[in-house]
């Protein structure tokens, strides 16, 4: 007994320090972007300020930074409402209907996972402006509208959905269409949530399609707004409160949505273990 006990208070030693290990550099970022200059370097890992300052808030509102917020969310929720809609559309499609070339479909969108998504910057660059949509919202949003991780996930999950549900329905005289709106997809709503904040945090987050898409500054995000902002001017020395300021006030809309939907995220991550 007093091995167990001993072996159980080690593992909880191990996992308290793996914990600090995570969470100190959020500390570090939180106190950082409220400290002067002068304090951030003499004690950049010290996580509390020394002399509190907001200094770079006010910086960072005369810098554009409410419309790279609201280009961020008009972006990012129109991007996460579109895969949802596609992705959940096309996993039904390629997990219950049967057409020629399906399985094709399905290994080329197997194949794109395994294409570094760096390779693809240049062709979409290149499509972009032969259609005329280089430097517009269409162009920053279209191109992400689907994607083959989503597609992937819902078909796995609608494949596990019980074939005699659909089948109750299509008795009823329901069409594939009515079948998929009125009977699998409200099954479907932790997987559904999953990819909603899956989706919205890839879009807020997301840099180099943001900056291979457009060149016009009234059309920059918070990421690559932030990314001009620490580069240009304004990035004269280590500016360490500023950059962090930053990086704090683009992490609130994520862990808002993840908060909100964390119960129902972890319930739709186990999902398919419980089936």
């Amino acid at each position: 007994m007093k091995r167990r006990g001993y072996l159980r208070w080690v593992g909880l030693g191990v996992l308290l320090l793996v914990a600090v290990a995570y969470i100190y550099p959020f500390l570090i970022q939180l106190a950082t972007a409220f400290k002067t200059d002068a304090d951030a370097t003499a004690h950049p890992l010290t996580p509390w300020p020394h002399e509190w300052s907001v200094a770079v808030f006010s910086t960072l509102a005369q810098q554009d930074f409410p419309r790279w917020a609201l280009n961020s969310i008009f972006i990012s929720v129109t991007i996460t409402v579109g895969r949802v809609v596609f992705n959940s559309m096309a996993g039904y499609a390629l997990a219950r209907l049967r057409f020629r070339g399906r399985s094709a479909v399905f290994g080329a969108i197997v194949a794109v996972l395994a294409v570094p998504s760096v390779v693809l910057l240049i062709p979409k660059f290149l499509v972009l402006n032969q259609f005329g949509m280089y430097d517009t919202y269409a162009a920053m949003i279209i191109p992400l509208l689907a994607d083959a991780s989503g597609v992937f996930i819902m078909k796995q999950f609608f494949e596990s959905v019980p074939l005699s549900v659909e089948e109750a329905a299509r008795i009823d005289g329901a069409g594939p269409l009515r079948t998929f709106w009125s009977v699998v997809l409200p099954m479907s709503k932790p997987a559904l949530i999953t990819m909603t904040i899956l989706a919205f945090q890839g879009s807020w987050n997301e840099l180099p399609h943001y900056i291979v898409s457009r060149q016009d500054p009234a059309l920059n995000t918070l990421t690559t707004g932030v990314a001009s902002l620490v580069s240009g001017e304004l990035g004269q020395g280590n500016q360490f409160p500023l950059k962090l300021a930053a990086a704090l006030l683009m992490t609130v809309p994520v862990a808002i949505v993840y908060f909100v939907f964390s119960k129902r995220f972890t319930r739709g991550t186990y999902e398919g273990v419980d089936k």
